[in-house]
């Protein structure tokens, strides 16, 4: 695994609303869909000589440590965002005798309109980090490492077809194949 130097950073200021912090790195749960977590990250691919990039979000499952939905994507824009949020939202169950809370970093996506909108049209609470302290969304950041370590660092991916294809089939063994307990 060969750290990056440059990392990616969708922080842009306060462009909307800033929730609180609920989750406050109490990341352990012992139900279902209670607490989920989501960010972006940049993902390298291409040959030697150039090196282009992607963006990658997925909404974690705490209590199961599953991914209930993800994306790849070119550009980190905000539908790239509410796309995942969408489809993780139609996976919880409407009869839960508790609210779910989505958490995530203070970046631009995540402030949105767009974004809070749908979280209170489906009575979800939404959590974000303190501005610049990863380890309030370290359940996340560690998932983006095991992710790159396993997918595809180690591995040759050459056109964006073959990154997206390869996430895709490691989330599937992540999810389905991969001893949790």
């Amino acid at each position: 695994f060969n750290k990056r130097t440059r990392k990616y950073n969708s922080y842009r200021g306060n462009v909307g609303t800033v929730a609180k912090n609920l989750i406050n790195r109490r990341f352990f749960t012992d139900r279902p869909y209670q607490k989920l977590v989501t960010d972006v990250t940049e993902v390298r691919w291409g040959t030697k000589k150039i090196d282009e990039r992607a963006y990658f979000t997925c909404i974690y499952d705490l209590f199961s440590g599953e991914i209930l939905s993800h994306q790849v994507s070119k550009h980190p824009t905000v539908e790239f965002t509410t796309t995942v949020l969408n489809r993780a939202v139609k996976k919880i169950p409407k009869n839960l005798k508790y609210r779910t809370t989505v958490h995530s970093d203070q970046g631009f996506q995540y402030q949105h309109q767009d974004w809070t909108h749908i979280l209170k049209e489906h009575r979800i609470f939404q959590s974000m980090s303190r501005k610049a302290t990863c380890l309030d969304n370290a359940a996340m950041e560690s998932f983006f490492h095991i992710m790159k370590a396993e997918a595809f660092y180690q591995k040759e991916t050459d056109t964006y077809e073959t990154l997206v294809s390869q996430i895709s089939v490691w989330i599937d063994d992540y999810n389905f194949s991969r001893i949790k307990t």
